[in-house]
């Protein structure tokens, strides 16, 4: 199973790439790993990549695509993936497809998780982080015993810069920009598939799993039984 998960930030991508990952018995690959690998294991990509991230530039698209090509072609990510972060505009799926296609295989489908903006501010300006132990806390769904306290160490809780609403409303106004036309890209291609992704964790991560039925087989069904009782 080959997949792509696409969704804006707040949408849970990471933790639902996780554990689709794992039911599918497939890597989950993300380019945030990928950057961490070459980076610390040496590699003259990774080398490349560290001069711009020291430098707070983005690294260049020709450098993380070479970095995700030598990934996709390791051994285990030879009967399926998950990629997370990756494409993230129509200019990267045309070299995925391409890269693929060179590997001799291509993508079985994209799962757009789906959630509205007012939800992602939601989740996302709601956030506290403790000053001292960098513990994460929300106001409403995993909120301190004291308000602006840190239960773990009593530390100080403050709101960061990116988890302010005006930020994140713009994070989503560029999201729209560069993805809307990538989720076009796939639904043109027939293998886009929307998930809602509000509600319960393991609810998000059930309706994924039924979107995948038809394309996989055994192991995959099992968690999906256990998601729905």
């Amino acid at each position: 199973m080959r997949l792509v998960l696409v969704g804006p930030p707040g949408a849970g991508k990471g933790t639902q790439a996780q554990f689709i990952a794992s039911h599918l018995s497939i890597p989950k690959i993300s380019t945030g790993d990928i950057f961490r690998a070459n980076v610390s294991g040496g590699t003259e990509l990774g080398k490349l990549a560290k001069t711009y991230m020291d430098r707070g530039d983005l690294v260049p698209d020709e450098v993380t695509i070479a970095m995700v090509r030598g990934r996709l072609a390791e051994d285990d990510a030879q009967d399926g993936f998950l990629l997370d972060g990756f494409p993230r505009n129509v200019a990267q799926a045309e070299v995925l497809k391409k890269m693929l296609a060179d590997l001799g295989s291509g993508l079985d489908l994209v799962l757009e998780l789906v959630v509205d903006d007012d939800e992602v501010v939601r989740r996302l300006a709601g956030r506290r982080t403790c000053r001292s132990c960098g513990k994460v806390w929300h106001i409403d769904f995993d909120p301190p015993k004291k308000e602006g306290v840190c239960d773990a160490c009593g530390g100080e809780l403050f709101q960061r810069d990116d988890d302010r609403e005006e930020t994140i409303r713009h994070r989503l106004e560029v999201y729209q920009e560069q993805t809307a036309p990538l989720v076009n890209f796939y639904a043109d291609e027939g293998i886009l598939r929307g998930v809602d992704a509000t509600g319960p964790v393991e609810e998000v991560t059930g309706r994924a799993m039924a979107e995948l039925r038809g394309f996989t087989r055994g192991p995959a069904q099992e968690p999906d039984s256990e998601d729905e009782s």
